[in-house]
């Protein structure tokens, strides 16, 4: 499995690391964290200093229950960090973690490679065509509502069957409009309740009949602390434990607040199978 990030293939048959940026002030782990340009710069460094293939940029909190923000606030935010990395870095590959068609737009044009929607175009009917007419890997997440509504919309028939059949029809419509590089992210914690989360975790080998590369962000979420009784920054450890888990059972991206640790992840796995 391969996708084309600015021309570069990138084989995806060995798993690769998404290290998260949150550029918002309210994201449930690193809000806040990363505000100025030294602090940036030092985090992105670090993570592709540990492996990360990919930076996952991110200027509006999806957290249930997040702060409404606006289009023109989400660009303000987003724009000059983008612009920087890319000076920083020439050779980084940006994703960027939006649903907005303007925004994808925005950002892809000033040198970003990828759109991680967490919406899968249901936020923005005019992401697909946006995406379709930019030709751009495009991560398409399973959710509902939207972060202020989806943990109030956790009824499933069949929690992966229905799951299935939401990629089934975003990838059909995707796929009638010419969009190429697909990636599927099962939605962990997004209108999904912790049991739910560890049913989708337990049979996650089923989502590979999407025949897409698939895209796992566990990282110190609340089905992690909440289970431990712990919190987000103490959660290092029972992420490992599910990245692994995730892994063995065919995770193409994982998507991580803490790269070298996902890495060595990755390399044990190997070396295991």
């Amino acid at each position: 499995m391969t996708i084309n990030c600015k021309g570069q293939l990138i084989n995806l048959s060995a798993p690769k690391v998404m290290g998260i940026l949150n550029l918002t002030p309210d994201s449930f782990y690193d809000g806040g964290r990363y505000n100025n340009q030294d602090e940036i710069l030092q985090q992105t460094e670090k993570m592709l200093h540990d492996g990360a293939t990919f930076i996952d940029v991110g200027a509006y909190s999806s957290r249930p229950g997040a702060a409404h923000v606006s289009e023109t606030e989400e660009l303000e935010r987003i724009l000059p960090v983008l612009h920087m990395l890319l000076e920083s870095f020439p050779e980084i590959l940006i994703s960027i973690d939006t649903f907005r068609s303007q925004v994808a737009k925005a950002c892809i044009n000033a040198g970003a490679c990828m759109i991680n929607d967490i919406s899968a175009g249901h936020l923005d009917k005019a992401m697909l065509n946006t995406i379709a007419q930019l030709n751009v890997p495009y991560i398409m997440m399973h959710s509902r509502g939207t972060p202020q509504t989806m943990q109030q919309l956790t009824d499933y028939e069949d929690l992966v069957k229905d799951i299935l059949f939401y990629f089934s029809e975003r990838i059909a419509k995707a796929r009638k409009l010419g969009l190429v590089d697909l990636i599927i992210d099962p939605g962990f914690g997004f209108a999904k309740t912790i049991p739910q989360n560890f049913e989708l975790l337990h049979k996650l080998e089923l989502l590979h009949m999407a025949e897409l590369p698939i895209l796992i962000g566990l990282s110190r979420k609340s089905m992690i602390y909440k289970t431990l009784n712990t919190t987000s920054e103490k959660a290092l450890n029972g992420t490992t434990a599910l990245n692994m888990m995730a892994l063995h059972k065919g995770a193409h991206i994982l998507r991580v607040h803490d790269v070298k640790e996902a890495m060595e992840c990755i390399n044990l796995s190997s070396a295991l199978n």
